[in-house]
């Protein structure tokens, strides 16, 4: 079994040194900005966005990006297309923190062509979350298909979650927060508050935990969770982890394990926004506790794992986007710890969403600006 998982290992780091650029790199850069472990410069390659969310790097060169508002951008040759591209869903429900959310590609989108898109939906003032694929042809989505719509509508504009991530084992994973209310998340009735799974066509598998327990919703593979907006893959150990946003105080991150509950809002490191407790406990029997977790809270958002050789300061680390504190975050790990936390790019913005992409760089997609940043190192 080491020798199968070195070798998927080695396959998706050596991916890195073949793949094309996606942006032109004599772009302006700042001035080197000096970290612990790495000096790097910050480039932006796309400008004039609104409230970028996500963003997909096709095999082409081209880029997928999604706007909150409910627009989905395509970046050709290093430009961004003027025309959104056409054909999403009618029933994108734009408020609060809902909208249209996270792109992924699937895993054979070179053979098959789908893309993957969550999104808050509507049904006259109530909505959920949802997740459809598709295919782009000539600047617009065909072949659309609905794989899934959170049942338990409700009026609240907050915790959408919405972030997905494809499996070695070629499911895809989704988060859905508990939709402002604490509850959702620990019961199996309904979809919110929890880490779903299901085949790449919508179907449930087999093996998923809950498939067989009576009034429970099948897709469901983790529950307890509060309002997930980070989730990936850890090339180096094939675990899910996630990122969580706490109420005041108590973000986490989570390796995500097949069943489990994660204990919100029966046990938390947070409070109440007005300052009154929430629950005594912080720890229970039978509840996961987070690997790591920030007080006072980050809101953290996207995270990626820098399986790159292009970093030499920064490899292995986990990269964590931050909301409230605009920022980024550098996690070194071990393989099931936060060991270390360093804060990069301190006040500049918003950072919804953190790609390492084909090209080996990391992307940041910066809400607060509007701007795609691409970092580069400066390797002395």
């Amino acid at each position: 079994m080491r020798s199968i998982l070195s070798t998927i290992t080695f396959l998706l780091l050596s991916q890195f040194a073949f793949a094309q650029t996606y942006f032109p790199l004599n772009l302006p850069t700042s001035d080197p900005i000096k970290s612990e472990k790495q000096t790097f410069k910050t480039q932006a390659v796309v400008t004039g966005l609104d409230i970028p969310w996500s963003m997909a790097f096709l095999p082409n060169g081209s880029v997928l990006i999604t706007e909150r508002p409910g627009r989905l951008r395509i970046v050709e040759n290093g430009k961004l297309r003027e025309t959104p591209i056409k054909g999403l869903p009618d029933d994108i429900l734009v408020r609060g923190q809902g909208g249209l959310l996270d792109v992924v590609l699937h895993p054979d989108f070179k053979t098959n062509g789908w893309i993957y898109l969550s999104y808050s939906y509507k049904v006259e003032s109530s909505g959920h979350t949802a997740i459809m694929r598709a295919k782009v042809k000539n600047y617009e989505l065909v072949e659309k298909q609905t794989l899934f719509k959170g049942i338990d509508l409700s009026k609240a504009g907050v915790h959408f979650g919405g972030r997905m991530a494809f499996g070695p084992d070629g499911k895809l994973y989704f988060s859905v927060g508990e939709r402002g209310t604490k509850e959702n998340a620990q019961t199996l009735e309904n979809n919110s508050g929890k880490i779903h799974r299901i085949n790449d066509d919508g179907s449930i598998p087999k093996d998923n935990p809950y498939v067989s327990t009576k009034n429970a919703r099948p897709e469901i593979w983790t529950h307890g969770n509060r309002n997930p907006q980070g989730l990936a893959f850890n090339p180096f150990t094939n675990e899910l982890w996630e990122n969580e946003h706490g109420p005041k105080g108590g973000d986490e991150v989570n390796i995500i394990k097949k069943g489990t509950n994660y204990g919100w809002p029966t046990i938390t490191y947070g409070i109440n926004y007005n300052g009154s407790i929430i629950t005594a406990d912080t720890a229970l029997p039978g509840l996961a506790q987070p690997i790591h977790y920030w007080n006072p809270s980050i809101a953290p958002s996207g995270l990626a794992f820098m399986n790159t050789d292009k970093y030499t300061g920064w490899k292995g680390n986990m990269m964590v986007g931050a909301l409230s504190f605009a920022s980024l975050y550098r996690c070194e790990i071990s393989e099931n710890d936060v060991l270390y936390v360093e804060r990069l790019l301190a006040g500049d913005g918003r950072i919804r969403d953190v790609r390492v992409a084909p090209d080996g760089y990391v992307y940041i997609a910066n809400e607060t600006s509007g701007t795609i940043m691409r970092i580069l190192p400066v390797n002395e």
